[in-house]
C-alpha cells in the first residue's frame, strides 16, 4: 500500500536548520509530485512546497529564500531543507503526494498523506 513517511523534526533554536526527510514505500516515487504542508495550532494550513517528477521547485512565499525542496528517486526520499528558522514555523509539517505541482497550494490535490513530523522552534 501507499505510504510516506515523515522524519527529521525535533526542537532548535531560532536560526537554525532541521531536514524533513519524506520516504515513500508501495509505489514509483519518481512518478510523482511531492509536497509539504504545516499546520500549527489554532492556524490554517499552510502550503510549504512542491517538487515536480522532473525536479523543478515550488516555494511558499512565507518560507521563501529560507527553505529548499529536493528529493533523490534513487532513496524514494524527498527532503525539505529549513534554514533560518523561526518560531512562527512551528508546526506540524506533512507531506503528500500529487501528479503534478500544477496547483500544488491545493491540499485536495493530494491523494496520500504522511502523518507528520513535529517541528518546534523556541528557545
Amino acid at each position: 500500500q501507499v505510504q510516506l513517511v515523515e522524519s527529521g523534526g525535533g526542537l532548535v533554536q531560532p536560526g537554525g536548520s532541521l531536514r524533513l526527510s519524506c520516504a515513500g514505500s508501495g509505489f514509483t516515487m519518481e512518478d510523482y509530485a511531492i509536497g509539504w504542508f504545516r499546520q500549527a495550532p489554532g492556524k490554517e494550513r499552510e502550503e510549504v512546497a512542491c517538487i515536480s517528477k522532473n525536479g523543478g521547485a515550488y516555494i511558499g512565499d512565507s518560507v521563501k529564500r529560507r527553505f529548499v525542496i529536493s528529493r533523490d528517486n534513487a532513496k524514494s526520499t524527498v527532503y525539505l531543507q529549513m534554514n533560518g528558522l523561526k518560531p512562527d514555523d512551528t508546526a506540524v509539517y506533512s507531506c503528500g503526494r500529487t501528479g503534478t505541482c500544477w496547483e500544488w497550494y491545493e491540499y485536495e490535490e493530494y491523494d496520500y498523506w504522511g502523518q507528520g513530523t513535529q517541528v518546534t522552534v523556541s528557545s
